[in-house]
């Protein structure tokens, strides 16, 4: 729809080009360089410049790194292994496991298609995961009451590294970053594309207030505002993956610590209460 617009408003776009330099963020006419999916190096300029081309972009690099910006990390113990599989829902909700073997995941991506993760060694490699060996697995970490999972032949598997990043501030001049360039949170909590989405909004609120009426007041802000609810999604996600999976250098106090909140969650209105708002998200403020 978004791309069927700009065409119909006599807009240009540029498939398969590859962005290779940021300049003057700190101008009033900022430069976007890039090449073309023919290889001709063009630049674009700019009234302002949202830097919403994931971690590995240039966007973040264009802010300089220590004068004003600061980079948070934290690196988990384990990874996730990750399937698509061709089947039908074992599940009409998702289902979040903690098992003495590792966190687990089962969750729908269509009526025909589904999404399954569990706990693995980040290092693990996918060849040694052959389709039997994957439902065992799985099956092993969601059983109880006679469940039992609906497999299906499996045409996508991949090792995901969990990790958590935010880039302060989100802003610099008149470059804005979003999404993956800014913040990255472990897929425990769902927030990553939730998070974008919510950077997206609240930086064409700020554009659309400055061009409406020459304020810059919302785009001064956008840092401050996104980076509440990033950080607030970090915490959720955090949480989440502590009170979920095994860490299997902690203690019998982790564990029992662990099984606690899960009863607290599970058992509490409050609690559970606290948990739904944080999984769907703060105002968009």
């Amino acid at each position: 729809d978004l791309i069927a617009l700009r065409l119909r408003t006599g807009g240009e776009i540029h498939f398969e080009a590859k962005a290779t330099g940021i300049e003057g963020v700190t101008s009033n006419s900022p430069v976007v360089r890039f090449t073309t999916k023919e290889g001709e190096a063009r630049e674009l300029s700019c009234n302002f410049v949202a830097g919403c081309d994931g971690s590995h972009g240039v966007s973040r690099a264009a802010i300089p790194e220590g004068a004003v910006r600061h980079d948070y990390f934290r690196v988990y113990p384990f990874g996730w292994f990750g399937i698509l599989a061709k089947a039908p829902p074992s599940s009409d909700e998702l289902i979040y496991a903690h098992h003495e073997r590792g966190f687990a995941l089962v969750s729908t991506r269509s009526p025909d298609v589904q999404r399954m993760y569990f706990q693995c060694d980040p290092n693990d490699k996918v060849e040694n995961w052959p389709d039997e060996r994957i439902w065992e697995e799985l099956q092993a970490r969601v059983e109880g009451d006679g469940f039992q999972l609906k497999p299906g032949p499996i045409f996508q598997k991949g090792i995901i590294p969990l990790r958590s990043f935010v880039a302060e501030p989100m802003q610099h001049g008149r470059l804005f970053l979003a999404g993956d360039a800014a913040h990255s949170v472990p897929p425990t909590g769902a927030k990553g594309l939730n998070l974008a989405a919510a950077d997206v909004h609240v930086l064409a609120r700020a554009l659309s207030s400055h061009y409406a009426s020459g304020s810059t007041d919302l785009l001064d802000a956008y840092s401050r505002t996104a980076l509440r609810r990033v950080w607030r999604a970090q915490h959720f996600s955090w949480w989440m993956t502590s009170m979920l999976h095994r860490f299997h250098d902690g203690s019998e106090f982790d564990l029992k610590r662990q099984m606690a909140e899960l009863d607290l969650v599970t058992s509490s209105r409050a609690a559970a209460t606290a948990m739904a708002e944080s999984y769907v998200g703060l105002p968009l403020t």
